[in-house]
């Protein structure tokens, strides 16, 4: 009987294989599955970040600047982000969890004819047309309600992203086709949307696998809550599992933690908050024995990291956190470390090539 893996095992088999050789741009959103967007720019967006370990040459912006080229979409999975665009018929026609009201769907049919007799539209022209006013958003701040009813219309399959233009989405009508209502393809399609969101993150303690099932319900696929529950009690039987330390661990069957071909190179690499490395802050804890928080949206006084964390990887370690921002076409970066400096040699020299590359994306 094979021995199970051990705790080493699963860190270095989680950064290994989601660190994979640099690839093309699309290649790399495919083996990704779904990649979390963010607009902060501290000092790229989250998209970019997290793309530039995986895509060779990749340059900041690059996801923006050939998105309408790609079979790519923005839309939800677990959060906001970017798909393949075979994905989308895993999730759509989406039936959103909260229902519009009478007046809200009148004005979401005179928006949509809109755009179908205008084609692209800018969500200004939209407001010029119809003057929706304004709203409050879901962080209590106040927005343009027609980028809100835009936003519905875009989450429920009406209309899709075909291009931004300085970061702002440009709309285009749209339908999905009808899916299968039977129960077999409704349980197949919840079985799929969960491996999907097991490959991205594997491997995952039991509660996370939990907590991902339900941002997929709340967000992605509301309308499959009770095939999702399903198929999660299907894959606890099914998938990979150990358990260390009284934490149950899941991965995809057909992978192996304990092989030689998921040992982390030698790079110093700064990560996004939102990278599949250190995404899953209960994993994040368990691998590295320390808290590292997106503070973002944390009051400056309350700050521990700084505003725009990113986490440090060295080998299959994280070692500490990076505040980085460019200004006047200069790098400025930070770093901060757990245990202290690391006086290595090698990491220095692995460090400094890191800020050379981080420099190189940025057009610095």
């Amino acid at each position: 009987m094979p021995k199970p893996p051990t705790l080493d095992d699963l860190r270095r088999y989680a950064v290994a294989r989601t660190l994979f050789k640099p690839t093309t741009l699309l290649r790399a959103i495919e083996k990704l599955g779904f990649v979390q967007a963010d607009p902060i720019r501290a000092p790229a967006r989250a998209q970019d970040l997290t793309l530039r370990h995986r895509v060779a040459g990749y340059r900041a912006g690059d996801l923006e600047r050939r998105y309408a080229r790609l079979p790519v979409e923005e839309d939800c999975l677990v959060n906001y982000g970017f798909l393949p665009r075979k994905h989308l018929a895993l999730m759509h026609p989406r039936i959103a969890a909260r229902k519009w009201t009478p007046a809200t769907k009148r004005k979401a049919a005179d928006v949509l004819a809109f755009i179908r007799a205008h084609g692209p539209t800018h969500p200004r022209l939209v407001d010029a047309e119809f003057a929706h006013g304004r709203t409050t958003n879901a962080w209590g701040g106040s927005s343009n309600s027609t980028t809100h009813l835009l936003d519905g219309m875009h989450y429920r399959g009406l209309l899709r992203v075909v291009r931004r233009e300085s970061g702002t989405r440009i709309y285009e009508a749209t339908q999905h086709p009808l899916a299968d209502a039977s129960r077999q393809a409704r349980a197949e399609r919840a079985a799929a949307l969960l491996e999907l969101v097991l490959r991205k993150y594997a491997p995952l303690p039991g509660s996370s696998f939990v907590y991902l099932t339900r941002l997929l319900l709340g967000y992605g696929a509301p309308h499959l809550a009770r095939e999702a529950r399903a198929a999660l009690a299907a894959a606890r039987e099914q998938l990979a599992t150990v358990r260390i330390d009284r934490v149950d661990w899941y991965w995809p069957a057909d992978e192996n933690p304990r092989s030689s071909r998921y040992a982390p190179d030698e790079r110093v690499r700064l990560l996004a908050p939102f990278d599949p490395v250190v995404w899953d802050r209960r994993r994040f804890e368990l691998f590295w024995g320390w808290t590292y928080r997106f503070e973002a949206y944390t009051p400056e006084a309350k700050r521990k990291l700084g505003y725009y964390a990113l986490p440090l990887l060295w080998r299959d370690r994280v070692v500490g956190w990076g505040n980085a921002s460019a200004k006047s076409g200069r790098l400025l970066l930070q770093t901060h470390y757990v245990d202290g400096p690391i006086r290595e040699p090698a990491f220095k020299a692995e460090l400094a090539d890191e800020k050379l590359r981080l420099k190189e994306f940025l057009g610095l």
